[in-house]
């Protein structure tokens, strides 16, 4: 059996699409390796692959990034492996030199354009780092996969580089293709994912104060200690409740509870701009109708199965206006939550993990 190294920078306590493409190498038939960051909350070896942990000294910024490097280089170096898998930039590089090094083939994953992410923009020095590692190592691989139309014409334009579009959508299970009964019990809207910057949660929680339903945030970030400050400002506790991460399935099931699902991401950079985010697909996949950011690639998915609406400026007033309209509508939800069930046969990862296995067909027939 051939074996597969993959490497990701985080614990994949809650990244569905690495667990995801863990099982469809698995299922292609290969031995997999995931080398990823040991936490306390992800211990559990599941049966389609092998965890490796590495435990890091260093928690952020530029030298856990080096430390990170530096010990995929070593883990991997004297390993048998017959294919390398690199999730993202940051751990594309020790990947790339030990496949030239064993002259073994390499795939690269770029789950979203690392280089453009809000955060490297107010950090020009490791902004031109990460630039310099992405040109002197993408226009050299043969083997690239993206998440969305938009960064695989990045590469074409810049590299010139075919990258396969993979999107990040759960599996299609058939017993999830439950109808929901507007109204619901009760008004619930759920947001997932990192609480970043330039997502609008600040102004979402002040809204919430004008809005007659509950707020479920789910996921960490870098501005969960400003939520709670306003929410305690805003007396607003019983309305708000920040859950933290949650084991996927566990967030999919306050999904399917939910009336609305926002995605309220802000073109304010190149990666957000072009983002096809993963909770776009796990709202269609729970039947909860969406109120989104009209950004290209979710606009496309949006417009394409009517599953949702669209708010241009989600400030609080906006917020309001919006939430308020469609909480008062169960006509219009109800269609688009019937909308949903009819996309879920149509996006799924069974479907999306055809690009994988050509790929890998490519490799192992040669």
């Amino acid at each position: 059996m051939k074996r597969i190294f993959v490497s990701v920078s985080n614990d994949v306590y809650n990244d569905n699409r690495v667990k995801k493409t863990c099982h469809s190498l698995n299922s292609y038939g290969l031995d997999v390796h995931l080398l990823c960051k040991k936490s306390s909350e992800c211990n559990i070896n599941p049966a389609f692959y092998k965890m490796h942990p590495i435990k890091f000294f260093f928690k952020k910024n530029f030298l856990y990034y080096a430390e990170l490097n530096t010990k995929l280089f070593f883990k991997l170096i004297f390993k048998r492996f017959d294919i390398l898998w690199a999730n993202d930039l940051d751990t594309l590089l020790p990947l790339f030199i030990i496949s030239k090094i064993r002259h073994k083939p390499l795939i690269y994953d770029s789950h979203e354009l690392f280089t453009q992410v809000p955060e490297l923009n107010a950090n020009p020095f490791a902004k031109k780092i990460w630039l310099f590692i992405e040109k002197h190592t993408v226009p050299k691989l043969k083997y690239v996969i993206t998440v969305c139309n938009p960064i695989k014409e990045y590469f074409k334009k810049e590299y010139n580089i075919e990258a396969k579009v993979v999107r990040n959508i759960p599996f299609y299970n058939e017993s999830n293709q439950i109808r929901k009964h507007y109204p619901l019990k009760e008004k619930i809207i759920v947001w997932q994912g990192a609480a970043n910057i330039d997502r609008s949660l600040e102004d979402l929680v002040l809204a919430m104060k004008e809005i007659d339903a509950k707020l479920i945030i789910m996921g960490r970030g870098d501005i969960i200690p400003t939520l709670k400050q306003e929410i305690k400002n805003n007396n607003l506790e019983d309305k708000v409740f920040l859950l933290g991460r949650l084991p996927f399935e566990e967030m999919m099931e306050q999904t399917r509870q939910a009336t609305i699902g926002l995605s309220l991401d802000r073109p304010t950079n190149e990666n957000y701009k072009i983002s096809l985010p993963n909770k776009i697909f796990e709202y269609i996949n729970a039947a909860t109708p969406l109120l989104c950011t009209p950004l290209q690639e979710i606009k496309n998915i949006v417009e394409q199965y009517s599953v949702g609406k669209f708010i241009e400026n989600p400030d609080s007033i906006n917020l309001i206006n919006s939430i308020n309209h469609l909480l008062n509508n169960n006509d219009e939800l109800q269609k688009m939550s019937d909308n949903c069930l009819i996309a879920q046969k149509e996006l799924s990862w069974q479907k999306e993990e055809k690009e994988i296995f050509d790929i890998l067909d490519t490799i192992t027939k040669k």
